[in-house]
């Protein structure tokens, strides 16, 4: 039986590992982990996120998720959009979701990401 969500993979074109520490660790502010040895040389990174991991893959040829997308609950909704802002990530407001402030936002390779802050009612 299903118990819970271990990770989620995005894909990203190879050479992606330090645009990836760079968003999902410096910006994001999500610890990186270590990948194990036997996956190592394929590249990519991964990340704690609260109890899930996410995972940064290379893909070849690699097309970003444009629908797919993890959305990743946050405890400072603004905050968060002004860090992005600050460095020049692309922000898309979302307000179809009642009770909940989400946006939208790429990673460096075009997927596409949520983050929102829910029950406000």
């Amino acid at each position: 039986m299903i118990t819970r969500i271990d990770h989620v993979q995005l894909a990203a074109p190879k050479g992606c590992e330090a645009a990836a520490r760079e968003f999902y660790g410096a910006i994001l502010g999500l610890r990186e982990i270590k990948k194990p040895p036997s996956l190592r040389a394929r590249g990519g990174c991964w990340f704690q996120c609260g109890e899930q991991q996410i995972h940064i893959g290379v893909e070849t040829p690699f097309q970003p998720a444009k629908k797919a997308h993890p959305a990743f609950a946050v405890a400072d909704l603004g905050e968060l959009r002004e860090t992005l802002l600050a460095h020049a990530v692309k922000i898309t407001e979302d307000d179809s979701l009642p009770g909940t402030r989400r946006f939208f936002a790429e990673d460096p390779w075009g997927n596409r990401l949520e983050f929102l802050e829910c029950n406000l009612l």
